[in-house]
């Protein structure tokens, strides 16, 4: 069931429900943007989807990608999770040095059952997170992500943009790349395998 309403939801890619936004561009041999040093998105406390307390230092040890979206969004949200399916599977062994992480911005609607339903449907390895609205808005804005309502904003039908790119950490917890929504699997799996080697 779930695996048809992920096709459904690639199927409507029409619809702009979400909206890219966010830079691209190469930087120290890495395809995707270099930001070590950014003095933002610094960390989070959330909740994942067993009901585990989850921080990034959870996480030390794996090269840990984070996405911000939510479970009812029709087309950037499932493709870039199906990329990282993509991902994971060129690194090959090396998969299981890294972390998915989805955080999303539809706490409202997005409980702990259905991200434990949507997140692992994609691969059992993805972690999806979340936290109540004001703890959402405060990770938020550490990450500078952008999320607004749309539509159906008083009621339970809205759709939610909001920025699509994705934020890489180095096994050290330390944040390293900004990946543009749209980049190419085997560039961020080159760039995932360069953080894993210690670059």
């Amino acid at each position: 069931m779930l695996r048809c309403i992920i096709s459904a939801c690639l199927a409507a890619g029409l619809l702009t429900a979400c909206s890219p936004s966010g830079e691209g561009g190469a930087d120290a041999g890495f395809a995707s943007t270099n930001i070590t040093g950014a003095n933002y998105a610094t960390g989070f406390s959330l909740t994942d989807h067993t009901g585990a307390p989850r921080s990034l230092a959870d996480y030390k040890g794996k090269v840990v990608t984070l996405f911000f979206g939510y479970t009812q969004c029709p087309d950037v949200c499932p493709t870039n999770l199906l990329g990282m399916v993509e991902v994971l599977r060129q690194l090959g062994p090396d998969a299981d040095k890294v972390q998915v992480l989805f955080i999303t911005v539809d706490p409202e609607r997005d409980t702990q059952a259905l991200l434990a339903q949507y997140v692992p449907a994609f691969d059992a390895r993805f972690v999806g997170l979340y936290g109540d609205i004001p703890t959402t808005q405060a990770v938020a804005k550490d990450f500078k992500v952008f999320y607004q309502k749309q539509g159906d904003t008083k009621g339970t039908a809205y759709t939610v943009d909001h920025s699509t790119g994705t934020y890489v950490f180095d096994p050290q917890g330390r944040l390293r790349l900004y990946v543009k929504h749209g980049e190419k699997p085997e560039l961020i799996a080159a760039d995932l395998k360069r953080l894993i080697a210690g670059k």
